[in-house]
């Protein structure tokens, strides 16, 4: 009995190794287990001891797969089929012929899981694939003054393979009693919506139409509206930084009866690191430099963390910051908002 369950498990293992895809290095290290995808400049693949692990692809000397994979061609076409390597060269074995491709002309090797992904990329109606959260805080004081602040934030996007859709909506409204007198101590809501057109694997145009009010500041409405390029300065699995510059067109009116509209050149950063397995780290930068009154300008400035819970619900910490150089008469430059509360997320 013993012997036959020893036979069982090499038997078992050894099949693990006949039926699997392999991967050869150029210093002559052999990984066995699934291709996942080749995307960009880096092979992913899956191990049945080492788990997910990603190499460069100018490191890999040879491919061997098991199981039919999708192969990118630099003139847009995919073609599936088995594949080995002869040389230089990856040849497909599809189910009509056999087709040699040199490596450096393959754009992307994707397995049948990760051609489900791309083939819902290429051309998605325009209410799928958008996810994004909704955050709640609420803050409460009661004793000899009573003081009440609630904040919500909604942001959706949607990403494809070529694009990216963002709108958001942010509100914060605060209110204290004391010796029984009332008085709403903060008011105010941001908006707008963005999008990101790629125009190459490291540049993209962006447009972008802002909406801001806020009571203590006198500001019934900034209205914003522009757009540039920007550059993917990093993309990496834990870091990513868009750098972004462009012009505006901004008009606002005040409730004390001042009207200004000016043209502005912007430019700032996105960045997104991930701290850990649970917790990222998000920063966006601006600077609004005003073009028709030169000398004035403004800054938005966003910082937050988001630790997850459960996979669709998070805790948040956002501080968020705006600063005119030229505000109303009597209204200080600059206005900083510190929320803290729950996040749910939300995809389709």
């Amino acid at each position: 009995m013993l012997r036959a369950t020893c036979s069982g498990c090499l038997l078992l293992t050894g099949s693990m190794f006949l039926f699997a895809d392999q991967v050869t290095l150029k210093n002559g290290d052999t990984i066995t287990g699934e291709i996942i995808k080749k995307d960009g400049d880096k092979l992913t693949m899956k191990s049945a001891f080492l788990g997910e692990v990603s190499m460069p692809w100018a490191a890999v000397a040879g491919v061997k797969s098991d199981n039919p994979l999708f192969v990118a061609l630099p003139d847009g076409r995919d073609i599936s089929g088995k594949l080995v390597t002869q040389g230089a060269t990856i040849e497909v074995e599809g189910s009509a012929d056999r087709q040699a491709i040199p490596l450096s002309d393959v754009s992307a090797i994707r397995d049948e899981a990760e051609e489900r992904k791309y083939e819902r990329l290429k051309s998605p109606p325009i209410f799928a694939l958008w996810a994004g959260y909704f955050d709640l805080g609420l803050a409460l004081a009661r004793g000899n003054a009573r003081t009440s602040i609630f904040t919500t934030a909604l942001n959706a996007s949607r990403v494809t393979r070529t694009d990216k859709t963002t709108i958001y909506l942010n509100q914060i409204q605060s209110s204290a009693t004391l010796n029984g007198k009332s008085a709403t101590t903060a008011q105010a809501i941001r908006g707008g919506a963005a999008y990101d057109h790629n125009l190459s694997p490291r540049l993209f145009f962006n447009a972008f139409n802002d909406y801001e009010h806020d009571r203590f500041q006198n500001l019934d409405l900034r209205f914003v509206a522009g757009g540039g390029l920007g550059l993917h300065a990093i993309k990496a699995e834990r870091l990513r930084l868009d750098l972004l510059g462009g012009a505006d067109y901004e008009r606002e009116n005040f409730n004390n009866h001042l009207t200004r509209s000016s043209a502005e050149g912007f430019g700032g950063d996105d960045l997104s690191y991930k701290l850990s397995s649970i917790t990222a780290l998000t920063q966006s930068a601006r600077m609004f430099s005003n073009l028709t009154r030169t000398g004035e300008y403004r800054t938005n400035f966003d910082l937050g963390t988001v630790t997850t819970l459960k996979k669709w619900l998070s805790w948040q910490i956002t501080a968020s910051d705006r600063y005119l150089s030229n505000p109303a008469f009597g209204r200080q430059r600059n206005d900083l908002l510190l929320t803290t509360g729950l996040r749910v997320s939300f995809a389709r």
